[in-house]
């Protein structure tokens, strides 16, 4: 198999909102995005940035301000594939799989943010389509939300438990990134 890194959304309006007193959950995703991202250009192995370019003016995920750059810990190397969307999920309308289907990959380690919005939608997207989908369960950043009918909230740890045991269930094989790089021969 083939296996490339992909990271979804790590721009730094993520960074932005932690800054602003948003807690994610896990904590420490920005050191296993970096380990991650290190291992696969150590290896020389294909790895592929999606950004969220917003058309809503009001967006803050949006490639020309400075919160729509990416995160530190997931700078895109030169020769590295960015890819733009303007929805949730990394592959509608982009290109993207037909960018990974002329390099031959099909497998992909998904990291990223967020768990619940487009990485949920990523992964689901990428399984359909018949990509080997590994998910690297602690370089993901996930938020709390308030419930649809106003009467709470739902942790950050809840929206993600919830949504990675579901992505678990029939989408992807969900683990610390330290266990998909020995799956994937690191």
């Amino acid at each position: 198999m083939t296996t490339a890194l992909l990271l979804i959304d790590l721009q730094q309006e993520v960074a932005n909102r932690i800054a602003g007193g948003r807690v994610p959950w896990p904590g420490g995703a920005e050191d296993r995005v970096t380990e991650l991202l290190a291992l696969f250009r150590t290896k020389g192995w294909p790895v592929v940035h999606v950004h969220h370019d917003d058309a809503d003016p009001a967006s803050p995920f949006r490639r020309d301000l400075p919160s729509g750059q990416a995160m530190a810990c997931a700078s895109p190397a030169p020769g590295e594939a960015v890819i733009f969307k303007s929805g949730s999920s990394a592959f509608a309308g982009t290109g993207l799989d037909a960018h990974l289907r002329r390099a031959g990959i099909d497998r992909l380690v998904i990291c990223g943010a967020v768990t619940g919005f487009c990485v949920n939608s990523s992964v689901r997207a990428a399984s359909d389509l018949g990509f080997s989908v590994l998910l690297a369960e602690d370089a993901l950043f996930s938020f709390g939300i308030d419930t649809h009918d106003g009467q709470g909230g739902i942790g950050a740890e809840m929206v993600a438990r919830s949504t990675l045991a579901l992505l678990a269930a029939d989408f992807a094989t969900v683990a610390p990134g330290a266990t998909l790089a020995r799956m994937i021969g690191a």
